[in-house]
């Protein structure tokens, strides 16, 4: 039978949303933007929580299923209170992206103090311990994904720095995730469109044979605020500042009453995606700033819509 097709080219889950408060084990204010990986077959879900206090940690939900989920009982990651990560993380730790290297699940994260946000890198083997590495980016900067391998032998990733107000995506390299550079924007703000007012880096990019498919965030502003949506591009395999092509339509618009309504109005934020045997792409959001949802496409049909074939 053919796929059901609705208003939007991804299809949310009926079951939507996956993880709100009511699942949370412990007190907090909200839960969202939560990065998905599969280990052993089963799925992890490294989620974003603000607390009541109002900064955010990191919290780990579990899964068979991709659908169904159990939220640990404690947080898995907090703001350091002490050493030299502590004070550019006072106002707490966002939006973590996980990417698998060599054995390792590295995740690229925001840090957040009075001087403004930061992209920070840590690693962990078995989501049981967390090691942080380093801070990676100047002030001003936010949703780091990293290349889930290197390219012409060192590491990639993508972020979004801010340049006289404007917010685009950049990809820089490193030999050691430490020290990054030869900086480069790659996209911007599309004009007229539904991502023209500022674009971002959201799930780590996808290798195909097509090219590296970046599932990205865009923001178009309007008379009542800003509407976060959901779209792709494709960038070249080996030079992936190449954009070889690039969605003119958004891939998932907030429609939904809990993608319409919560602490922030309008958004859909991608924060991942797994990529199933069977070609199936699960591709997990952040709603309203106050749930977690998931939507899935076939990663093939995904492309094409990309390629506007």
């Amino acid at each position: 039978m053919p796929r059901k097709r609705g208003i939007d080219f991804l299809h949310r889950w009926e079951g939507n949303p996956i993880i709100t408060i009511e699942d949370i084990p412990f007190r907090c204010n909200t839960v969202f933007n939560g990065s998905p990986v599969k280990m052993n077959g089963k799925y992890l879900l490294l989620l974003r929580v603000e607390g009541q206090q109002g900064y955010s940690f990191f919290a780990l939900a579990r899964s068979k299923d991709g659908f169904h989920f159990t939220v640990d009982e404690e947080p898995v990651m907090l703001p350091s209170k002490t050493g030299s990560f502590s004070k550019y993380e006072t106002r707490g730790i966002e939006d973590p992206r996980i990417t698998f290297i060599d054995g390792i699940y590295y995740i690229l994260f925001t840090a957040v103090s009075n001087w403004g946000p930061r992209i920070e890198i840590a690693k962990t083997a078995d989501f049981k311990k967390y090691e942080r590495i380093a801070l990676v980016s100047e002030p001003g900067n936010k949703d780091g994904v990293l290349f889930p391998e290197k390219i012409k032998g060192k590491y990639a990733r993508l972020d979004r720095p801010i340049g006289k107000g404007i917010g685009s995506i950049w990809i820089s390299y490193s030999d050691d995730l430490i020290h990054w550079g030869n900086h480069k924007v790659i996209l911007t703000p599309h004009f007229g469109f539904w991502d023209s007012s500022r674009v971002g880096a959201s799930a780590p990019p996808i290798k195909t044979k097509e090219g590296w498919l970046e599932i990205y965030h865009g923001i178009k502003t309007t008379n009542s605020g800003q509407i976060y949506k959901i779209g792709s591009t494709l960038l070249d395999l080996d030079d992936p500042s190449k954009v070889i092509a690039r969605c003119d339509e958004p891939l998932l618009s907030p429609r939904e009453y809990y993608e319409k309504i919560g602490d922030v109005y309008n958004v859909v934020f991608a924060c991942g995606a797994i990529v199933e045997p069977d070609n199936e792409i699960k591709i997990y959001y952040g709603a309203a700033d106050t749930c977690i949802c998931v939507a899935t496409t076939k990663l093939d049909e995904l492309i094409q819509r990309t390629l506007k074939k």
